[in-house]
């Protein structure tokens, strides 16, 4: 089977949601394409149980995820945390809230609301899905409030987690990163390597000042502008219908996130903040974060227990579309990598090629492996094998390697409607994810277009 055939998954995903506007679908015939070509590349044929065993196999494969403990985290989280959103709303505190950070002064404009936002990222970047549902659970109501769209949250709130998390790197993802890096001999430490790339991460840096520019300039454009004009929101509701009760009815459930996230992370560290589990601190310190939402509205007596259990199904079921979403593109990661799409990708940098361009290229590449897997961690293993070795044979700085690769991972993140980050922010601001998609995309292009020509230059300055 050809190699370039292993790109077709990716390219009717592309097609179904340009065409059909659904990502569901799309999600669902490109792990069915996927599964086939997987059951030709094992030498079955192409004969009339092809397409039987490729279905039955898409199925099965949807099950193999859904086995995997992290990937059952990561879906338990995301339907627990529609049944706290929902308990904030309907108790009152996030209206409460939003009335106590406007009287205070602390958000009185739109463009106050959207530096808060900004601002949570540098206190929640120990774990990116953290930061995601803090930020949304911390302002949603808060947009709402001074007329902005859920999709110009979406969007703030994606673009200022991975990118933060891969800049502080005192988190999980710089232990993840290290420990890639650990395999190699290079001339300075990894950790040396790895501080070396804050500067060269041009995606994150340009993708953090933009986010800057719109939030004070207050301007949008391209799609982002029409979803401002059209208030594009996940429900009919927005946060504050509901009556003002008493502020700590949302900040209590969402100090408990913050502060049982981080100590969740030093348990399952052993101590060690970064090594610890974010799939399962997330998870726990959800769960800890419903049940005090739900143990306080119950004890205001305002609440009796049955109708505190249809508010939680209720918002459960609010984010059940996006949950399929998830569970669709994990069974797609996990396809796409028995293919070996990303090898391929990742083959077209290994070429004979000038050395000034191979930052440039494996940027590419990053980006093109994310897009199509979702994943950034993932194009981080694949690449990172690629990269280091050449550092070492053709003496290239390990830093501005190690920089475009990261930026690829991210900046492919950022574009994919199968990323669980992509997913993620737009649950947490309550945002159609396909629309989120669509209105991050022009930002994240330009970011990228100036990441690309940044690389190509420091590569000729530096190598």
């Amino acid at each position: 089977m050809s190699d370039w055939l292993t790109l077709l998954p990716a390219i009717v995903a592309i097609v179904v949601v340009l065409w059909r506007k659904e990502v569901i679908l799309a999600l669902l015939l490109s792990l069915c394409t996927a599964e086939l070509l997987i059951f030709i590349q094992q030498g079955q044929g192409l004969g009339a149980s092809l397409l039987l065993n490729g279905s039955i196999q898409t199925l099965e494969r949807i099950v193999e995820v859904t086995a995997d403990a992290g990937n059952a985290r990561i879906l338990m989280f995301s339907l627990l945390v529609g049944g706290l959103l929902a308990y904030l709303r309907y108790s009152g505190g996030v209206t409460a809230t939003v009335e106590l950070l406007i009287r205070k002064g602390v958000a009185r404009t739109g463009r106050q609301a959207g530096l808060l936002t900004f601002g949570i990222s540098f206190f929640t970047f120990i774990e990116s899905n953290l930061s995601s549902l803090t930020k949304g659970i911390s302002t949603r109501g808060l947009f709402d409030k001074f007329g902005m769209s859920r999709a110009r949250l979406a969007y703030i709130i994606d673009s200022t987690s991975s990118p933060i998390c891969i800049i502080i790197l005192l988190n999980g993802w710089g232990a993840y990163v290290l420990g890639l890096l650990s395999t190699y001999e290079l001339s300075v430490p990894a950790v040396s390597v790895l501080l070396g790339t804050i500067p060269l991460n041009f995606y994150a840096l340009f993708t953090l000042a933009v986010v800057l520019y719109t939030i004070i300039s207050g301007k949008v454009y391209g799609p982002l502008r029409r979803a401002e004009q059209q208030q594009n929101r996940l429900a009919d509701h927005t946060e504050i219908d509901t009556p003002a009760s008493h502020p700590s009815y949302m900040l209590v459930p969402l100090l408990t996130l913050v502060f049982s996230m981080v100590a969740f992370m030093l348990l399952t560290g052993n101590g060690n903040l970064v090594q610890g589990s974010g799939s399962k601190s997330v998870l726990y310190a959800t769960v800890l974060a419903c049940l005090v939402a739900y143990s306080m509205m119950l004890f205001s007596r305002r609440f009796q227990h049955q109708q505190l259990v249809n508010i939680g199904f209720k918002g459960i079921s609010e984010l059940l579309p996006v949950v399929t979403i998830v569970l669709l593109s994990m069974a797609l990661g996990t396809s796409l990598k028995m293919l070996g799409t990303g090898a391929v990708i990742a083959g077209m940098v290994d070429q004979s090629v000038p050395h000034f361009l191979i930052p440039a290229l494996l940027f590419l590449a990053g980006s093109l492996i994310s897009v199509t897997t979702g994943t950034s961690w993932g194009t981080f293993a694949i690449l990172v094998p690629i990269g280091m070795p050449m550092v070492t044979l053709l003496e290239l700085p390990p830093q501005l390697v190690l920089a475009a690769i990261l930026s690829g991972g991210i900046f492919g993140d950022h574009c994919s409607p199968i990323s669980d980050s992509t997913a993620v922010s737009s649950v947490a601001a309550g945002c159609d994810l396909l629309e989120h998609v669509k209105t991050q995309l022009p930002y994240a292009l330009f970011c990228g277009l100036l990441a690309l020509l940044a690389f190509t230059l420091t590569g000729w300055m530096m190598i």
